[in-house]
């Protein structure tokens, strides 16, 4: 599995209008996407979308980027705008592993 990370920080102003729209969106979405605010720091947010593959985490990537998805209207609540929004894909890189699978 991969995950396609956004990461960007909203003006203090819109957090609640940011908020809403996320909601309204996420009830829209297709694809498995969780949203968090940083305990530290008040204000930044991430979201992390779920992948099975490279392409499809870089598929991901690059619509959340699109002037035209519906997600990236969010941008305007951005501090700095579109430009701060700051999108990586990660892979794994250790092979998961349950206690099950542990042997003494």
């Amino acid at each position: 599995m991969y995950i396609c990370f956004a990461e960007y920080r909203i003006m203090p102003e819109f957090i609640d209008q940011y908020l809403a729209e996320v909601t309204r969106l996420q009830q829209f979405e297709k694809r498995q996407v969780k949203l968090f605010e940083g305990t530290d720091q008040p204000g930044l947010f991430v979201e992390i979308w779920s992948a099975e593959h490279a392409e499809e985490a870089e598929q991901i990537k690059k619509e959340r980027c699109d002037e035209r998805s519906s997600w990236f209207e969010l941008s305007q609540w951005i501090v700095g705008g579109p430009a701060k929004l700051h999108v990586w894909t990660f892979k794994p890189v250790v092979p998961n592993v349950t206690k099950d699978d542990q042997q003494d």
